[in-house]
């Protein structure tokens, strides 16, 4: 009988240390350092054998989560997190996490002014060299690509160091920091980004073959196949949903707040009428990621991308033009940036006012801070009253300014659409629009140029959106061909 109750224990003491011993696999953004969505249901998963008894206890509650793997070995449990603190423990089986901190969590995406380094920026070797933030964690996801969605990526939570801010993103570093400041609380920050990628690189592979306004996407992959070389890998940041396989959908689950993103560039005109296709484009990929990460409409805040001279006529204001339409995707904003542009370099230095100016979107709209101004004036409407336009706004804030002299960069034109230098001046919230060589207004169009830097404000500094009050086709010309 001893020897009966002697082998029971020793089976339940083999079984219940073969549990704890099992290989347990977390992906890597699962780890020390990292920082939790506070209050919130945060998912936690990973593998391990196939039908392993995972635990899961957490120092701020004490609770005990139990699940158990399934054949495929995966397992995932939610824990409720608390109000933003720290630094906490999970315990994982035989495994803890350390340095946990809860607070706010944002995904930062887009392109090269997205991955532009804190140390490549203005002033960024000083601002790094004073970096030292533990509060606020960074978590770098490497580049790679792939031809079917990823379960993990490669990284490391760090905490926020004048060494580990150096070659973060610029934009996501000074976001954060403002993020904290005004907030108080952890913030963290998962950065994955990739220099000269194009947006249906960052959207699901089904959703965009269901459209075939996308086929253009596809034709120019078959062409880099057809071109490639031996040994040659044909797929780039260009290709479709290669990005969103391998750096966007192991993230999902990840329990965040919501998205900053710096993109389209390389959308100013990858296919024909590529400018045009992104009002399309960019409100699917935003759809895409709040239903993959199903939290419903997440913020999802974005930098209008700035002047610059790409040489094809107009393309990159109607980019720019695509960018404030889809201000109609709900919970949704823009950070113009006509002011803070280099229309000579691709790469504008500055990038603290790029993050502040997305920040206060965050702190207005998700935060709540109702007492902050966050927007520069936005086209609302037009209305023709003789030979004059009067054109209005939303988010004029204290009131509309020119700054540096009169209001510059507006055209007006008459129903043979040929649009005219115009004389342009505020009266009180509206702008008076006219021109001697038009006496029947039909449309305005404002900073509608690839590099047009403009000089029309709210009074509290934020910039005005290029702007065309028409829908007429805007025939894609190449600059170089039409100096011959």
């Amino acid at each position: 009988m001893k020897n009966s109750l002697s082998i029971v224990i020793f089976l339940l003491f083999f079984i219940h240390t073969a549990t704890l011993f099992a290989q347990l696999d977390l992906p890597s953004f699962i780890s020390d350092n990292m920082v939790l969505q506070q209050q919130s249901d945060a998912p936690i998963w990973g593998k391990s054998d196939p039908n392993t008894v995972i635990y899961i206890t957490s120092s701020w509650d004490g609770i005990r989560h139990v699940t158990t793997a399934d054949e495929q070995g995966k397992w995932k449990i939610k824990i409720k997190t608390p109000v933003a603190g720290g630094p906490y423990t999970i315990k994982i089986n035989d495994q803890t996490i350390n340095n946990i901190l809860i607070g706010e969590v944002w995904l930062c995406s887009g392109q090269s002014n997205m991955q532009m380094a804190l140390s490549q920026s203005e002033k960024g070797e000083d601002e790094a060299a004073i970096a030292d933030l533990p509060n606020i964690r960074l978590f770098y996801v490497a580049r790679e690509l792939a031809d079917q969605p990823k379960d993990d990526c490669y990284g490391k939570w760090e905490q926020c160091s004048p060494e580990s801010a150096k070659t973060f993103s610029a934009v996501a570093y000074y976001f954060g920091k403002k993020l904290n400041k005004e907030l108080d609380v952890p913030i963290g920050l998962i950065h994955t980004s990739w220099g000269g990628s194009t947006a249906e690189a960052w959207v699901r592979e089904d959703i965009l073959k269901s459209e075939s306004d996308y086929g253009c996407y596809y034709e120019k992959e078959k062409g880099k196949e057809i071109k490639a070389k031996p040994g040659e890998l044909p797929i780039t940041q260009h290709s479709p949903s290669k990005l969103y396989n391998a750096m966007i959908h192991p993230l999902i689950s990840y329990r965040i707040k919501g998205v900053i993103w710096y993109q389209g560039e390389s959308n100013v005109n990858f296919c024909p009428e590529d400018a045009i296709r992104y009002e399309k484009l960019f409100p699917t990929l935003i759809k895409n990621w709040r239903d993959d990460w199903g939290q419903g409409d997440f913020p999802f805040y974005y930098a209008q991308i700035a002047p610059y001279e790409y040489g094809v006529t107009k393309v990159a204001a109607m980019l720019r033009d695509a960018q404030r339409k889809s201000l109609k995707v709900n919970n949704t904003g823009m950070a113009v940036t006509m002011d803070i542009g280099n229309p000579g370099d691709i790469h504008p230095k500055n990038k603290k006012d790029v993050g502040d100016r997305l920040a206060l979107w965050a702190l207005a709209k998700t935060y709540e801070k109702t007492s902050i101004a966050y927007s520069g004036p936005l086209y609302k409407s037009i209305k023709v009253k003789g030979n004059k336009a009067l054109v209005s706004f939303d988010y004029v804030g204290g009131g509309l300014m020119a700054k540096n002299g009169p209001l510059t960069h507006f055209e007006i034109a008459g129903e043979d659409k040929q649009f005219y230098p115009a004389i342009a001046e505020i009266a009180k919230d509206l702008i008076v629009v006219k021109s001697e060589k038009v006496n029947n207004p039909v449309a305005v169009r404002y900073a509608f140029n690839n590099s047009d830097e403009p000089n029309l404000y709210n009074k509290e500094g934020l910039p005005a959106s290029s702007f065309r009050t028409d829908d007429w086709k805007i025939d894609q010309i190449n600059k170089s061909e039409t100096k011959k």
